[in-house]
């Protein structure tokens, strides 16, 4: 019993502060394990079940009870993983100015490009015109 109240304190902290570590996975991997070495094969459970004694059924709805607490505890810390690990709305705003500001660099060089090639081909139109007219006069 007094295990459990550790226990129960141990992840009113953990709930309370954002960081989990290793040491409280394990901590949790622990408790699930304590509470399942108690656990009988199904035969003995469904024979404790038939038993007349009342003793054998609080264990047996002590040792559920432990396992679920412990199963319990062990997935909110899988779900204050599974929060930590998602990026926040800033992280992730970020990242899609960053890419827009990208894909905004890329397609001026692009238009910079093109219009380069433009002013070439103008260019080349524009000597093709000259050597026209000068071949139009001296005709």
């Amino acid at each position: 019993m007094a295990e459990r109240q550790s226990l129960d304190q141990q992840y009113a902290l953990d709930s309370q502060s954002p960081s989990a570590s290793k040491e409280d996975m394990i901590a949790c991997v622990m408790a699930l394990k304590a509470a399942l070495l108690p656990c009988l094969p199904a035969r003995e459970l469904q024979a404790i079940d038939r038993s007349p004694h009342p003793s054998h059924q609080i264990d047996v709805e002590r040792h559920a009870r432990d396992f679920l607490e412990a199963a319990k505890n062990l997935q909110l810390y899988f779900i204050s993983l599974q929060r930590e690990n998602q990026p926040t709305k800033e992280e992730t705003l970020q990242k899609e100015i960053a890419m827009m500001e990208e894909e905004l660099k890329l397609k001026n060089e692009l238009m910079n490009q093109q219009e380069r090639q433009i002013q070439g081909w103008r260019k080349e139109l524009k000597d093709h015109l000259d050597k026209h007219n000068t071949e139009l006069k001296s005709v």
